[in-house]
């Protein structure tokens, strides 16, 4: 990991002049690291102009408005360098880390579940887990309580060869192993000069009419936010064919919620103290007897929580 990642080398700063530990200095010198050589500034790694709230709902407006289903097709989210490097980092995935599939309905290859990843795809999926991110997705989608999946579950490093193709389908309803609802993926294409004769584009169907309405060609820096829902058919199935061999590459990572998100009762997400008062222990017996509905009257009515 070392030859892959390194922060940038300044001086001890009692080594340093005295005017460049200022604090006016400090807070001159951006935040960034050196992945191989590239240097990334880390408040650059995104395009913070989506995520002013007027562009929000602008934003939400346009998935909404979507055919033919809820969706958003954006271009250049995330910052260049940081792609460039997240599409190198394929080949440095060994055979051991990649899940290949191969079915009459899909042929694809897909980093297995909690892969070690390189520094840049690291990064990439740092930022999408994060809670300024997904409170973001919530705010495009109208779905709160988001929640990633760390070890990727169904994402993470995608990739198509030649001749590779993906049935028309719906993503799975709930994560296999945390039973968490899926609510929607969000992919993000790495693919430079991409031409749609060579095709394998992410077709959108509308189910009732039995045909696709839209296209998404897998151009570099193109990102999908793809709700998911009983109607979001999607796949590609024109054969994948380039004249190079190159294949077609994308990271991608789903949000879930929790079917108890909302309803917790306000007793489940308090601390237990082993010793507590005696009017405490009063107070839990009666509101333990106490019907929920009069509870919460009684509450507005003191103003206490």
């Amino acid at each position: 990991m070392s030859a892959l990642l390194s922060f940038t080398e300044d001086p001890p700063i009692h080594e340093q002049p005295l005017e460049a530990v200022t604090p006016s200095a400090l807070l001159q010198e951006p935040d960034h690291i050196s992945i191989r050589g590239v240097r990334l500034v880390m408040d650059e790694l995104v395009d913070h102009s989506l995520f002013e709230p007027a562009r929000c709902e602008q934003l939400r407006e346009q998935l909404l408005a979507a055919s033919p289903f809820p969706h958003l097709v954006l271009d250049g989210i995330f910052n260049p360098a940081l792609l460039d490097l997240v599409a190198e980092e394929f080949d440095a995935v060994n055979g051991q880390g990649w899940s290949d599939i191969k079915t009459r309905y899909e042929s694809t290859r897909r980093s297995v579940l909690g892969a070690s990843l390189g520094p840049a795809s690291q990064i990439y999926f740092n930022i999408l887990n994060s809670g300024w991110f997904t409170e973001w997705l919530s705010r495009i989608t109208g779905t709160p309580y988001l929640l990633p999946d760390p070890k990727l579950f169904g994402g993470g490093l995608h990739e198509s060869r030649q001749g590779a193709t993906f049935a028309v389908h719906r993503d799975f309803n709930r994560h296999r192993h945390l039973g968490l609802k899926n609510e929607m993926v969000f992919i993000t294409y790495l693919n430079k000069g991409w031409q749609p004769e060579w095709g394998s584009a992410l077709e959108l169907w509308d189910k009732k009419k039995d045909r696709c309405v839209a296209m998404v060609q897998p151009e570099f820096g193109r990102t999908i936010l793809l709700p998911h829902g009983p109607e979001s058919y999607h796949g590609h199935t024109q054969p994948l064919q380039t004249p190079d061999g190159r294949p077609r590459r994308s990271v991608a990572a789903y949000f879930y919620t929790s079917p108890l998100a909302g309803k917790q009762h306000g007793d489940e997400s308090a601390s237990v103290f082993m010793r507590t008062h005696r009017t405490d222990r009063i107070k839990a017996v009666a509101r333990l007897m106490t019907p929920p509905v009069v509870w919460s009257i009684a509450k507005k009515v003191t103003g206490r929580n």
